[in-house]
């Protein structure tokens, strides 16, 4: 099993699994080898893409320019760049600490 978010020089990217219609907006836990998120946005004409990348940007304290989607624009499962991050972001290495926990 690979790790949801690794290194790509001077990038981090992150494997997301999206729940759209969700309640709320939140980190769920891991869904296999990804982080699960959780989009309180309907998947429609890209909503969900914008919410996610916003949701991730937001929770990381990065400019939403920093944070992008490299793959799965139309499929639940994402893959998503921050770029220029030289550590993991706290909000991200708390996520994925209790998701392992579970």
């Amino acid at each position: 099993m690979s790790e949801p978010l690794r290194r790509d020089g001077t990038d981090w990217v992150l494997d997301v699994r999206v729940q759209a219609r969700a309640s709320r907006t939140e980190f769920a836990g891991l869904f296999g080898d990804r982080l699960k998120v959780r989009l309180n946005a309907l998947p429609v004409d890209g909503r969900a893409n914008v919410a996610l990348l916003a949701f991730i940007a937001a929770a990381c304290g990065l400019p939403r320019s920093r944070v992008s989607l490299d793959a799965g624009q139309s499929g639940r499962d994402k893959r998503v760049r921050l770029h220029g991050v030289q550590q993991v972001p706290a909000a991200l290495q708390s996520a994925l600490s209790a998701a392992r926990a579970d």
